[in-house]
């Protein structure tokens, strides 16, 4: 169905078709109209399917339909679009900035790692549409820097994702803040039980808009397994790279420390490559991903947080160098691939000490993943499995020697917490700019050995 039928008004309708955009993705056939008939709605998309412009251009729609006068005070904040980390929010704005050119709203963005002070000076001015990270929103608020008793339309996007990362308190203190008579609107890749109980609480008689089944990777997107030594895994995805000359590899690990540990080991491999997580400044994220789409460097390793930010079109190969701990981020990582109709290849490389994370993975895909073990790597038979601690298998000290030569990626305790013509997933349809991916932290928590995939990812202000 064309954006035409859709109801969208000229001035949007414009700007979506000098982005070449024709035909309106399955997520967002359902929920702009639903959005545009002023209801609460409660959506969920693999990640890929155009969810961003699914509630950015029916928000623009709407506002525009009731454009204020500006007076000499400053105007309120009429809506606000929560989203987990600095990089989706660049990509959130970045849509809006797209879709509204033409449309006389102003749109401005906050999250952390840059200045206060620019975003309070932004805000003086004045601003219609505020996408924001909880930690930053909380900050200025506090400072009297913004006013969100006028808010008309609230966004919760990612909004499982910002309660794994413990923003729920955030949330909370930032509802209080709003009026109680607004439009609420939440997406997310997800439905958890944990986020059917935020949208109790929440939302008000809302449709439920699910275009895939809960938790479902891709359907274009080639899994597969290889079974491999602790100690061997950079060793076999430097061989992996190289034989098969991938030009483009996005690969993931744990925690910040272990993504730059293998990015420099990657490069002492003879490949182009770089990190990026929390702990990088804004600059260096940039930069980082700015290099990776424009096939300059040919891996980029990213921790959990990156997975639901990375938007880049055709991406061939992931690499998950470990498994996440909770299995739904898995889900998550592998949809970075297999983007607008495109098919794509999701390679795990897994340890014996993985093997109940990868059960775990199977049970929530219903299904199991292809095993392949690569000629010249196969595991040893004698090496027992060890228990991940903290975000990180624990390492015998032999392993730890092969790790300092550049032949593991184990971590320390200190772990961490478009243009074709449809937006992910479908050629012929809008998808959100996304000029930074969701670079960040990965999980972390206390000292004491847990279970890894039932440990809840403590609260960051990072993003």
């Amino acid at each position: 169905m064309s954006f035409e039928s859709l109801g969208l008004s000229a001035d949007i309708l414009r700007a979506v078709n000098e982005k070449g955009y024709t035909q309106a993705t399955p997520i967002q056939l359902q929920a702009i109209p639903v959005v545009m008939q002023g209801r609460d709605i409660m959506a969920g998309a693999q990640t890929g399917t155009g969810k961003t412009a699914g509630f950015t251009l029916p928000l623009l729609h709407r506002l525009s339909q009731n454009i204020k006068p500006r007076g000499k005070t400053r105007p309120p904040v009429r809506a606000l679009i929560l989203v987990p980390t600095r990089e989706l929010a660049a990509q959130v704005s970045d849509s809006i900035e797209t879709y509204g050119k033409y449309v006389p709203l102003r749109t401005n963005v906050v999250f952390g790692g840059v200045s206060v002070s620019a975003q309070m000076h932004k805000l003086q001015r004045g601003v219609d549409i505020l996408v924001a990270t909880p930690g930053r929103l909380l900050d200025l608020a506090n400072q009297n820097a913004v006013t969100l008793s006028q808010v008309e339309i609230l966004v919760l996007d990612e909004a499982d994702r910002m309660l794994d990362m413990g923003f729920i308190r955030d949330i909370r203190k930032i509802l209080a803040m709003l009026p109680k008579q607004r439009q609420n609107l939440m997406f997310s890749a997800t439905f958890s039980d944990d986020i059917k109980q935020l949208a109790d609480g929440i939302l008000h008689n809302p449709a439920l808009i699910e275009v895939a089944q809960r938790n479902t990777a891709a359907e274009r997107v080639t899994q597969v397994v290889h079974p491999v030594d602790r100690s061997r895994k950079r060793e076999l995805l430097s061989h992996l790279i190289g034989r098969n000359n991938w030009q483009q590899v996005l690969v993931f690990t744990r925690t910040k420390h272990g993504a730059d540990r293998l990015s420099e080991q990657l490069e002492k491999d003879g490949l182009t490559a770089a990190a990026i997580h929390g702990n990088k400044s804004q600059g260096a994220r940039t930069r980082a991903l700015g290099d990776f789409k424009s096939g300059k460097m040919r891996v980029l390793v990213a921790t959990d947080i990156a997975a639901r930010g990375i938007d880049i079109d055709h991406l061939p190969h992931v690499v998950n160098f470990e498994l996440p701990n909770v299995p739904e981020d898995y889900v998550h990582r592998i949809g970075r691939t297999g983007r607008a109709g495109k098919e794509g290849q999701a390679i795990s490389l897994v340890c014996i000490d993985e093997h109940k994370l990868l059960k775990d993975i199977e049970r929530v895909l219903k299904r199991d993943v292809k095993k392949e073990v690569i000629a010249g790597y196969e595991p040893n038979p004698a090496i027992r499995a060890e228990p991940i601690q903290n975000g990180r298998s624990k390492m015998s000290p032999s392993a730890h020697r092969s790790s300092q030569n550049g032949q593991s990626s184990r971590r320390d305790s200190n772990g961490n917490r478009g243009n074709s013509h449809a937006p992910r997933g479908n050629s012929s349809a809008p998808r959100g700019n996304a000029n930074a991916s969701r670079g960040g932290q990965g999980s972390g928590g206390s000292n004491q050995s847990r279970p890894a995939q039932n440990r809840r990812r403590p609260h960051s202000r990072a993003a």
